[in-house]
């Protein structure tokens, strides 16, 4: 006996999801024929659903739910002998921990990024792209840990954050996860073949892909313009600096330049602290010493003009090689390019592989650090705390920074990078 209708097309990752919670509970489910952007708008539809939104599900006895991951619950509730919501309630805890962890720092970004490089809706933007490429491959190098010495992420058995999770990195395989970056995360793509194999799931799911090369951005072919022929003209009568705009070859039309807006870190009042000098001083001088780097700083900066910022990465626990951390850095400078002119940093990595932290000193234009940071789309993966260089530690601190010896907790600076 059907437990409800299912409204979901094919190819939805979530809905693949919901249909093998209920195949792996024992749970029949109706599935009609659906077709987004038709189905989803038609009247009857919207008068049970009104936002318009699939997955939904409908009980026989005309129970409504919408969102995926209630649905996927729900079901595993009328399914209690099946282990999906394991066996305890810190179980259940632990299951929805996953789920929603999966939602927010894997699906939510993959979505992003699909629309993106397919051109649907959203308009491409190559740092937004690395950056939410980054919480993504964050988010699969937690689960990969945490898989490391389990073979199922609650307890001993199945349950619906398995099958949560490996939806959702599946539909990853077919357009960004390639086979190179799989290798990073073996455990996490070895839940994935565990959980679309299952015999209880047979039909379910499809036969994850080989992807040699993830799904890159292509440009819309432009339209060439057909050129309209022109009358005839006494010579006399012909404007050069006219015809040449007749003669553009250029395939879009010209359009007037953007105004660039004005920055208003620019309107603050003026300072004597200039940190080009900063900057050359600090590239040409030793850190420290009588006439060093250090000591031209002191004399010269403005506390008024100008902050000091520790930041330290909030994620150290998912670090792994020093290396692939410094490179980490390199992209966070990389993406805080639009703010060199108000900007310096010295960041590192201290510790050693699989045991690190990244931490390190900004000193920035004003006093606020989001108009500056906040540049860089990931700018919010770090913590940041205003120094105060009349305290000692704070002192400390930055100099241990600017010079590279800084030590934290026993983990001493293994490698850094600096933003000139």
């Amino acid at each position: 006996m059907s437990t409800g209708t299912l409204w979901v097309y094919p190819e939805n990752q979530k809905g693949k999801a919901i249909r093998a919670v209920a195949a792996y509970g024992g749970l029949e489910l109706e599935v009609p024929a659906y077709e987004h952007g038709k189905t989803n708008k038609e009247e009857a539809f919207l008068a049970k659903f009104p936002h318009g939104k699939v997955p939904t599900f409908e009980t026989k006895d005309g129970f409504k739910l919408f969102e995926s991951t209630p649905i996927a619950r729900h079901l595993a509730t009328l399914a209690p002998n099946s282990g999906l919501l394991g066996s305890s309630p810190e179980d259940a805890a632990l299951v929805d921990q996953w789920t929603h962890f999966a939602d927010l720092e894997i699906d939510a970004n993959q979505l992003i990024i699909f629309n993106m490089v397919k051109g649907l809706g959203i308009a491409y933007n190559k740092l937004v792209h690395t950056a939410l490429l980054e919480r993504v491959h964050r988010a699969f190098t937690t689960l990969n840990n945490y898989l490391a010495t389990r073979t199922f992420l609650v307890g001993e058995r199945i349950t619906l954050a398995d099958i949560w999770v490996a939806a959702i990195t599946q539909f990853g395989t077919f357009f960004h996860l390639d086979n190179a970056t799989r290798a990073r995360f073996p455990h996490l793509l070895r839940l994935v073949d565990t959980i679309v194999n299952q015999p209880k799931l047979a039909g379910t799911f499809s036969a994850t892909p080989s992807l040699e090369k993830p799904l890159a951005f292509t440009p819309p072919a432009k339209e060439k313009k057909e050129k309209e022929p022109k009358a005839a003209q006494p010579k006399a009568e012909k404007k050069p600096k006219a015809k040449a705009a007749e003669d553009d070859d250029d395939d879009e039309p010209a359009v007037p330049a953007e105004k660039k807006e004005k920055n208003p870190l620019d309107d603050l009042p003026k300072s004597s602290f200039n940190l080009e000098d900063w900057k050359r001083a600090y590239s040409n001088k030793d850190t420290r010493g009588a006439d060093g780097a250090l000591e031209w700083f002191y004399l010269n900066f403005d506390k008024d003009g100008f902050s000091i910022w520790r930041v330290d990465f909030k994620y150290n626990n998912e670090l792994t090689q020093t290396f692939m951390s410094s490179n980490q850095i390199g992209g966070f400078f990389a993406r805080l390019e639009a703010s060199r002119k108000y900007l310096f940093g010295s960041v590192g990595v201290l510790g050693e592989s699989n045991n690190s932290v990244i931490s390190g000193i900004f000193i920035l234009r004003g006093q606020e650090v989001e108009p500056v940071i906040s540049a860089a789309p990931d700018w919010e993966s770090y913590e940041y705390k205003k120094l105060d260089l009349a305290n000692e530690a704070d002192k400390a601190f930055f100099e241990g920074a600017c010079a590279w010896d800084l030590e934290i907790d026993g983990k001493k600076w293994v490698d850094g990078k600096n933003f000139k």
